[in-house]
């Protein structure tokens, strides 16, 4: 399966909240680090009060057609320590935990042994890092299909469930979530289900994540199961130039405010995270025209009536 049509959209998920203004690692919104979806390894998580999560679990709905089978892409990220290239603009306690990266893909899954038998694949991107993804499918009078899928995090911590937050973060799966796509069916929408399958959606369990349709409306073949709350067909906004890891903040105010930065603020962040330099690279970069196309945008407002009694196809 092609993902290419939702990679930024993704992208965008696995990033939110990553660092936020004033992007410098010394600012205390960066220093206790909260990410959406974060599962950390389940001793620690359990240890806590109240519990962290170690886990995600989604159900939804696919129409099958004949021999289905199934693509599927975890992403997250590790926070791993870095070396700073100045180490004297900030106290040395203060060290950035830097993003990683980790994807794992499972492709031509048959969706006819789903239904026979659940599978366990096993995801391990380091020594110290891995996790469990659980999928089974179930038929329904219906004829829609509920896929079932649990990603867990089983990493081992040394320091067992007396580990402090600092030290089972970098073995945690940060910003955790999956892609779905399927060759010979399609997905159902779980906001708005077509009227044979409402009570089914409605039916479904979802912690952690949830499923929306992905990709080019109105293609069924993509499912995001995102720790953030979306609507279906989600999008990044194409007037925006990048970044800023905060999609529920605008650009232009974003932009303005990295401006009126300090020289000393500016230098944190151009010898901090490199996506943090990049921020600024770009923000000192833009040009009078590319400012005015973050000032807003109207777009068309969707027909909710329309909708409901299936008259958009």
């Amino acid at each position: 399966m092609n993902f290419a049509s939702v990679e930024k959209i993704a992208a965008a998920v696995l990033y939110e909240g990553y660092i936020l203004y004033p992007y410098r690692a010394t600012a205390i919104k960066n220093r206790q680090r909260w990410n959406f979806g974060t599962l950390y390894p389940r001793i620690y998580a359990e240890a806590q009060r109240p519990q962290e999560p170690f886990r995600l679990l989604s159900e939804c709905l696919l129409i099958p057609g004949d021999n289905a089978s199934l693509d599927i892409k975890a992403s997250f990220l590790q926070l791993l320590p870095q070396p700073r290239e100045n180490s004297n603009l900030a106290d040395p306690s203060l060290d950035w935990d830097e993003a990683v990266e980790r994807t794992s893909d499972h492709c031509d899954l048959s969706l006819n042994a789903l239904l026979t038998s659940p599978s366990t694949l096993h995801i391990k991107p380091t020594a110290d890092l891995a996790a469990s993804l659980t999928l089974h499918a179930q038929s329904l009078p219906s004829g829609a299909c509920n896929l079932h899928l649990e990603l867990e995090n089983v990493s081992p911590l040394s320091s067992g469930a007396k580990a402090r937050r600092d030290e089972a973060l970098p073995q945690a799966l940060v910003s955790a979530h999956l892609l779905l796509g399927i060759t010979g069916g399609e997905f159902v929408s779980l906001l708005e289900p077509p009227a044979p399958y409402t009570a089914d959606a409605k039916a479904c369990i979802n912690t952690g994540v949830f499923p929306v349709l992905a990709g080019d409306q109105p293609d069924r073949s993509i499912l995001l199961l995102s720790p953030i709350i979306l609507y279906d067909y989600p999008k990044t906004s194409p007037e925006s130039a990048g970044d800023f890891f905060d999609g529920t903040e605008m650009d232009e105010m974003l932009t303005l405010r990295v401006l009126t930065l300090t020289d000393a603020e500016k230098d944190e962040m151009r010898h901090g995270d490199p996506r943090a330099r990049r921020i600024l690279e770009r923000t000192e970069a833009l040009t009078g025209e590319e400012m005015l196309k973050a000032h807003g945008i109207v777009r068309p407002i969707r027909d909710i009536h329309s909708d409901a009694q299936g008259d958009i196809s």
